[in-house]
């Protein structure tokens, strides 16, 4: 059995420098050490984080002058690794996060060498406490973030990509920024035929956060999620999955902003062109309702 070459990428805007040393050390500290880093300042200048901090194999530092967004900015590493051509796995990081384990890459290399059509393994992400909030854990519903399983989307704070899936998918929707553009990505991935596992045995610990944080957060998650279903859903779902979304946000958010740039959102996906539209084959559609998480949902 050849063992798949693995690289680490992370991408940081250069305002966590504290956080990004914590989590590359984490990864020198693994067991099995990546063939190449590549670590991506999304509008920043970053310092020699090799010379620095003594890190395993080939470490790439790539300056982008404007923020990308954290998709734009993964496309940039994913760009790189293939100008290398020699790793068969990528491992992205959340520049806040940290390997906890030591034996986290050997486990992602040893599930990848078993299954040829193990497209995406997401992991587990879980505070200091050792709680994992539940929107990171991929299925409907309260379900128990300790229990792994092949699932319909993954989490982007700490996963792993084949980059021989990314070659038959493509890479991340770099015009969507910020929001769902796991969801696009995972979608393109099944109606590939490619595995999702989710393997809460991989732990990236993660401060607690909300993604309302962001002050984009409500325009942009609309935004994104009519593009998203323009995009890839087959015409009879779309107003199936925004009716569903649209009831769920009205009950959700308290905010009157929040909703007012939730409804502007909204009406930008609508009026603007969301890139490709390559809908999702029906046969797909079924394949993620038996996972539990039919597309409208």
């Amino acid at each position: 059995m050849v063992e798949p070459r693995i690289a680490v990428a992370v991408v940081t805007m250069g305002n966590r420098p504290a956080e990004v040393d914590a989590l590359l050390e984490s990864v020198a500290k693994q067991d099995v050490a990546p063939a190449r880093i590549v670590i991506v300042g999304n509008g920043c200048r970053l310092p020699e984080f090799a010379e620095r901090l003594s890190l395993p194999g080939e470490v790439t530092t790539l300056d982008v002058e404007e923020n990308l967004g954290c998709p734009g900015g993964r496309n940039v590493a994913l760009a790189r690794l293939r100008e290398y051509g020699d790793v068969d796995i990528v491992v992205e990081l959340d520049d806040d996060g940290l390997l906890v384990d030591p034996d986290v890459l050997r486990r992602v290399r040893d599930l990848y060498a078993a299954d040829p059509r193990l497209g995406i393994i997401g992991f587990r992400i879980a505070d200091e406490n050792g709680e994992t909030q539940q929107r990171h854990v991929p299925r409907v519903g309260k379900s128990d973030p300790l229990r792994g399983g092949y699932v319909t989307g993954f989490l982007g704070g700490g996963h792993a990509f084949r980059m021989a899936m990314l070659a038959e998918t493509g890479d991340w929707p770099a015009e969507f920024f910020f929001a769902h553009e796991e969801t696009d990505l995972a979608w393109r991935a099944a109606d590939a035929g490619w595995k999702i596992l989710y393997a809460p045995e991989l732990l990236l610990q993660h401060p607690k956060t909300s993604p309302a944080r962001h002050a984009i957060y409500y325009r942009v998650n609309a935004r994104n999620r009519v593009w998203l279903v323009r995009r890839r859903l087959p015409l009879p779902l779309i107003p199936v999955h925004l009716g569903a979304w649209l009831l769920l946000t009205l009950a959700r958010t308290r905010s009157v902003a929040g909703l007012r740039a939730w409804f502007g959102g909204f009406a930008e996906g609508l009026r603007e062109t969301p890139g490709e539209r390559r809908p999702m084959r029906w046969r797909t559609v079924w394949r993620l309702t038996r996972l539990g998480r039919p597309p409208v949902i």
